[in-house]
């Protein structure tokens, strides 16, 4: 099954981000200058990718699983919304948490996704209180468990 619905999004890049295969969700995002995360440190990664979203759409910047899984980077602010509004860089700040090892990025790499949304804007309605017809409540953090028994 393919992607149904496209949009249009004018960019200034020299790398582009480009969707590793025909069914994905993000696209990667490529690294505009390198840097060395030493352990524990973060740091503010330029793409060199400017983008005009639409008015009613936009772009969350996530980290890549794989990068996660096999070096511990991620990114600190995930997701980072990216607003219509918006024309500057696409800038990534990415987060070593590798205890003990330091990790590379070089110019070119694929440090993040990013994933263009249509977004709802909601109209915020002060009530006295809210319904009561909710099976979760006011049950927040850690209230289902750690468990999938029941």
């Amino acid at each position: 099954m393919g992607v149904t619905d496209v949009v249009r999004v004018p960019i200034v890049a020299e790398r582009p981000p480009l969707y590793a295969h025909a069914d994905d969700a993000g696209a990667d995002l490529c690294a505009a200058e390198a840097v060395t995360l030493a352990p524990g440190e973060r740091a503010l990664i330029g793409t060199g990718v400017s983008i005009a979203l639409p008015e009613g759409y936009a772009a969350f910047v996530v980290p890549r699983s794989g990068l996660a899984a096999k070096h511990g980077i991620t990114v600190v602010n995930s997701p980072g919304t990216v607003d219509a509004g918006y024309r500057g860089e696409i800038k990534v700040t990415l987060l070593n948490t590798d205890q003990r090892a330091s990790f590379d990025v070089a110019v070119g790499d694929r440090i993040a996704q990013v994933i263009v949304m249509p977004v709802t804007r909601a109209i915020f309605e002060p009530v006295d209180e809210l319904p009561a017809d909710s099976v979760r409540g006011a049950n927040g953090f850690g209230s289902t468990g750690v468990s999938g028994a029941a």
